[in-house]
C-alpha cells in the first residue's frame, strides 16, 4: 500500500503541522468490540471513532432488527456476532463501490506485520489469526476480549508501513473475505482498517469530488472527531459535507446533498440550535433507526415500529417540495414561486388558477406564501398513521457516558402527538431536542432515572 499510503492519509487525517498525536491515533486505535453486557451492542472505548462505529451500530441493529428470524434480538451467540458484523460491513462496503468493475478493497495487515499485542489484553493465538486470516469455515480460537489499546508501541508511522491491500472483484467473494477477517476486525486498529477499505473500495478521487472543502480531513487531527462527510459515507455511500436533500447553488458554487432515501437515519442537536437543517431523505430513512448527533459524539435512537418510516404522505411530499424552494427555512417562498412548487407537486398549476390561489393564501399581498396555509389548502386533515405511543431504545457506546458504566440500550417509551398537551410534558433534554427536529412534539419516558446521553 506504499504507493497509497499518502493519499489516504492526507484525505483522513489532513496535513497538521505537527503531525497526528499519539492520543488522537490511540484513541482510533480500536476494534470493534461486542459489549459483555449488551450483546448486539458495540463498545466505544474513547471518544473520536463513533463516527464509525456509530453506523456500523446502526446498520447492525437494522440487521439484526429487521432481518434475523429470532425473537430475541438482544440475545446473540458469539457465532451470530461474528455474522452480524461482518455481514454488517459487507453491507457498507458495498453501498460505497462506484463500481464493481472496479472491486471492493479489503486493508488488513501485511504478511507476519500484524502487532504484537498484550498478553495481558489478547492471546497469542489472537495475533496469530490476524497474520492469517482463517477461512470462514473453520473455528476461532479461544481468545479474551480484544481492547482498543492493545498495541501501545504501534505509532502512526508505523501502523501505515505494515498495511496490505487487497481486491476481490466480486459481492460474493467480498463476504467471504469480510468474515474469514472477523478477528482482524475485533482487533487492535480494526476500525481503521475497515475505514480505510471503505476509502479505497469508494476511491479517493471520487471522496475528494463529493466533499465540499477537500482540505477539510475526514478525521480532524486536533480534536479526533469524525467530519460529517465521514458519516454521510458510511450511512450513504457519498461523501457529501451537507445533510439536506438534493444540490443547492450558493454565490455560483455548487453543494452538494443527500440524493435518496438512506437506509438508517440522522437527526442532529445542530438543527435545534438552527445550524443546518437535515433533509427528508435522512430524517425519514427506510427503517427506524437514527444517529443523534451532538456537538462531539454520535449515538443511535431506535424502535421496531415500522410505520415511523412508512411511505411518503402526499403532504410530508408537499412540506418536503415547498421547503426545498425555502433553503433558508423561514417558513415562506415569494409568491413567484407558487407556480413552481405547485408544478412541482403536480397540482393543477393553469397561471389563473395560480393566481385565485396566491389571493387566498395571501390576502394581504405581502408577496409570501407560508408553509402552514398552503398545506391546510391543499392537504387538510392528513393522517400520519403513526402510533401514540411505542417502545424506544437509545444506545450509546461510550461507557462512561452509561449508567453504572456498562454500555446498555436505555429504553423507554415515545408519545408522538399532535399538539403540545401540557399534561404529558416531559423533562426538556438534548436527545429529546435532537428527536423533535423530525417529531415537535414528542414526549419521552424512559425507565432509567436519567436521560441516556447524547455525549
Amino acid at each position: 500500500m506504499s504507493e497509497l499510503n499518502k493519499d489516504v492519509v492526507d484525505l483522513v487525517w489532513g496535513r497538521p503541522s505537527s503531525g497526528v498525536s499519539v492520543s488522537i491515533f490511540r484513541r482510533w486505535a480500536q476494534g470493534f468490540v461486542f459489549s459483555e453486557s449488551e450483546l448486539t451492542a458495540l463498545e466505544q472505548f474513547e471518544g473520536g471513532p463513533c463516527a464509525v462505529i456509530a453506523p456500523v451500530q446502526a446498520f447492525l441493529l437494522k440487521n439484526v432488527l429487521f432481518s434475523r428470524e429470532s425473537s430475541n434480538w438482544r440475545q446473540m451467540s458469539e457465532e451470530e456476532q461474528k455474522m452480524a458484523l461482518c455481514s454488517t460491513l459487507s453491507e457498507i462496503l458495498e453501498s460505497v463501490c462506484s463500481s464493481t468493475s472496479t472491486g471492493f478493497c479489503l486493508v488488513t495487515w501485511a504478511k507476519g506485520q500484524s502487532p504484537h499485542t498484550s498478553t495481558q489484553t489478547i492471546t497469542q493465538a489472537q495475533s496469530q489469526t490476524q497474520d492469517m486470516p482463517e477461512p470462514a469455515s473453520s473455528q476461532p480460537p479461544q481468545e479474551q476480549q480484544p481492547t482498543a489499546l492493545a498495541a501501545e508501541e504501534l505509532g502512526f508511522e508505523q501502523f501505515h508501513s505494515v498495511l496490505h491491500k487487497r481486491t476481490v472483484m466480486s459481492v460474493a467473494h467480498l463476504r467471504e473475505e469480510v468474515l474469514s477477517l472477523y478477528h482482524t476486525w475485533r482487533g487492535c486498529c480494526g476500525v481503521l482498517l475497515f475505514l480505510y477499505s471503505v476509502i479505497l473500495t469508494k476511491g479517493i478521487e471520487n471522496i475528494r469530488n463529493e466533499i465540499q472543502d477537500t482540505m477539510e480531513p475526514l478525521i480532524d487531527p486536533v480534536h479526533g472527531h469524525g467530519s460529517q462527510s465521514l458519516v454521510n459515507l458510511l450511512i450513504t455511500g457519498h461523501a457529501v459535507s451537507n445533510v439536506w436533500d438534493g444540490d443547492r447553488e450558493c454565490s455560483g458554487m455548487k453543494l452538494q446533498g443527500i440524493h435518496k432515501q438512506a437506509c438508517v437515519g440522522f437527526l442532529t442537536l445542530m438543527e435545534s440550535l438552527r445550524y443546518c437543517k437535515v433533509g427528508a431523505f435522512l430524517k425519514s430513512p427506510k427503517f427506524p433507526i437514527w444517529i443523534l448527533g451532538s456537538e462531539t459524539h454520535l449515538s443511535v435512537f431506535f424502535t421496531k415500529e415500522m410505520s415511523l418510516v412508512g411511505p411518503e404522505s402526499p403532504s410530508e411530499q408537499a412540506r418536503r417540495v415547498f421547503q426545498s424552494f425555502d433553503p433558508e427555512d423561514n417558513g415562506f417562498i415569494p409568491e413567484s414561486l407558487l407556480e413552481d412548487v405547485m408544478k412541482a407537486l403536480d397540482l393543477v398549476s393553469e397561471p389563473e388558477y395560480v393566481t385565485l390561489v396566491k389571493s387566498k393564501l395571501d390576502p394581504e399581498n405581502l408577496g409570501i406564501i407560508l408553509l402552514g396555509p398552503f398545506l391546510l389548502e391543499f392537504f387538510p386533515d392528513q393522517n400520519s398513521g403513526i402510533p401514540d405511543s411505542f417502545p424506544v431504545y437509545h444506545y450509546n457506546g461510550l461507557k462512561q457516558s452509561n449508567h453504572k458504566e456498562r454500555v446498555e440500550y436505555v429504553e423507554g417509551t415515545a408519545l408522538v402527538l399532535g399538539f403540545e398537551d401540557p399534561m404529558v410534558r416531559t423533562d426538556d433534554t438534548p436527545v429529546k431536542r435532537c428527536l423533535q427536529t423530525k417529531w415537535p412534539y414528542i414526549e419521552l419516558l424512559w425507565t432509567t432515572d436519567r436521560s441516556p446521553s447524547l455525549n
